[in-house]
């Protein structure tokens, strides 16, 4: 059934494995680039005796990522289990639901609301670290992994800047190298071995930079539970996440079957969503502290072992997604100066000169920058594969081909979102292509940077509402200018879509004027 789908010929025992032999991250990319153009909206390759078929069409990806049925994720995750055990990202099943149910109310608009305040903080101070940068040419990704490692830390676990120590900068160095090594098992076919793996160096690289990251978690959980029995005990009870996302409408939940660029829309004729005093110091837990207080509560029940397991899933799928985002979208606009200039007149209509931080309420006027958030996505989607693994055979619309029962699907959002017959001129940053007009006939899975379906990113409006505050800040002090032209931007599929070359910009003082006044 597999060798019916086309795809290159293969080796015995091998199959198309060869293929990777001796490759970097980048050539893996490069590779797999060619392959999509030469077999289009559909292909397949042989790893050995395992079958991994590609999918690019959004009729063939909607019938994988809309079921209820298909929603394992397919066996390479394993190599995340010790890592993250059976977080929401690997976990399936009843577990996978039940827990959903959980964590899916940490992420409401009221608990996003109490963050903005950390989202301006620790955007202001990375506007600071990176003043001395201004007129030299430097990989602004770094800058945008520390301060997205801040924020979780704070807005996930609830340690505040004041608290962080060198634990904090240790624990996001060994996030960075646990996807290497897990990169590294994914294409080089003998670590895929877990027998050979144990043999590696990598294996004790590993069970080092798990010390480190499980140490953290544990450690701050155990602080956490121990602080909300002491404030029982002295009656002081925090509010409970049904308090927290107590609300007047019922966009919330319909808010996942909604076109992206609406995501926050919804909220705006709420007159409760809109005060931006309603949620303030007092209210403002981390999600661990929401999940303890639903364990210790009873309201659901997870264990202290499977909290730390979300905890974890949540900073690692946290940071280097917003990380490598907002260093696409600060390179981008480097390069496409007119496109710049239009995000600083929306944001200079907005505040003015003045330096106020972001609001909610703000956001929500920010249509230009959504629009090329948006926009960057499609062209640098963060999460460039979805990997499912398929329990029975199922039927897609091209040519009716069947795929099998045991087979690996792929599903290339990279591809997708590039793909002719939903995009024009499909290669060129245009932040129109989210106009409404331009949206709305649109094919719903054309467009996936979050996944879609029952098993879309749960921290999807966490995610923009922390890109459209840091990037407003940072674009309000500074001009960016790309070192590189948009056409020689080097790709790399790690885990997350990155550049081999780095994200090399330059920046200048902003001049508080509008463009036009120039």
């Amino acid at each position: 059934m597999g060798n019916k789908i086309p795809g290159p010929s293969t080796l015995p025992f091998l199959g198309n494995a060869q293929m990777a032999f001796f490759k970097q991250p980048s050539d893996i990319m490069k590779l797999a680039l060619e392959l999509a153009q030469k077999y289009l909206d559909i292909g397949r390759i042989w790893i050995g005796n395992k079958l991994v078929i590609f999918l690019i069409k959004p009729e063939d990806v909607e019938v994988i990522l809309n079921s209820h049925v298909h929603i394992d994720k397919a066996e390479e995750y394993r190599f995340f289990k010790p890592w993250l055990g059976e977080g929401l990202l690997i976990s399936t099943g009843p577990k996978w639901r039940a827990h959903r149910k959980i964590i899916a109310p940490t992420f409401h608009i009221n608990i996003l609301k109490s963050f903005v305040g950390i989202f301006n903080k620790n955007s202001k101070d990375i506007v600071e670290k990176m003043r001395p940068e201004v007129g030299k040419v430097f990989d602004v990704h770094e800058y945008m992994g520390t301060v997205t490692v801040d924020i979780l830390l704070e807005t996930a676990m609830g340690i505040t800047k004041e608290a962080q120590d060198k634990s904090g900068f240790d624990y996001a160095l060994a996030v960075m190298k646990m996807c290497d090594i897990i990169h590294q098992r994914h294409y080089k076919i003998w670590l895929r071995i877990d027998s050979l793996f144990k043999l590696s160096s990598l294996y004790k690289q590993q069970l080092k930079l798990l010390d480190i990251i499980h140490g953290l978690t544990n450690k701050v959980i155990k602080e956490k539970n121990k602080t909300y029995i002491d404030n029982k005990a002295k009656g002081i009870i925090p509010p409970t996440i049904e308090e927290l996302t107590r609300t007047n409408n019922d966009f919330e939940n319909a808010a996942d079957t909604k076109p992206l660029s609406d995501v926050f829309q919804g909220y705006k004729d709420d007159l409760d969503f809109n005060d931006e005093n309603d949620v303030g110091e007092k209210k403002r837990l981390a999600f661990l502290d929401l999940m303890i207080e639903s364990a210790q509560n009873k309201t659901n029940y997870i264990t202290d072992h499977e909290i730390k397991e979300q905890v974890d899933t949540i900073m690692f799928e946290g940071h280097d997604t917003t990380a490598a985002g907002s260093s696409f979208v600060l390179s981008v606009l480097g390069v496409h100066q007119d496109v710049q200039d239009k995000v600083y007149d929306e944001l200079y209509e907005i505040f003015g000169d003045s330096d106020r931080p972001v609001t909610f309420t703000d956001t929500l006027r920010m249509k230009y920058l959504e629009r090329v958030i948006l926009e960057t996505l499609r062209l640098y989607p963060p999460v460039p594969l979805i990997a499912r693994k398929l329990t029975r055979n199922v039927q897609i619309v091209t040519n009716n081909y069947v795929l099998p029962a045991g087979s690996t699907v792929v599903i290339g959002t990279y591809k997708i979102h590039r793909h002719p017959d939903y995009y024009k001129n499909p290669d060129e940053f245009n932040p129109d292509n989210f106009l409404p007009e331009n949206t709305q006939n649109r094919h719903y899975y054309s467009y996936i940077p979050f996944s879609a379906g029952p098993r879309s990113c749960v921290g999807r409006k966490y995610a923009m509402l922390k890109l459209k505050i840091l990037l407003a800040t940072i674009l309000r002090n500074y001009k960016t200018i790309s070192a590189v032209p948009e056409k020689e931007f080097t790709l790399q599929a790690d885990i997350i879509l990155k550049r081999t070359d780095g994200f090399r910009i330059l920046i200048e003082p902003r001049k508080r004027i509008p463009s036009s006044a120039k």
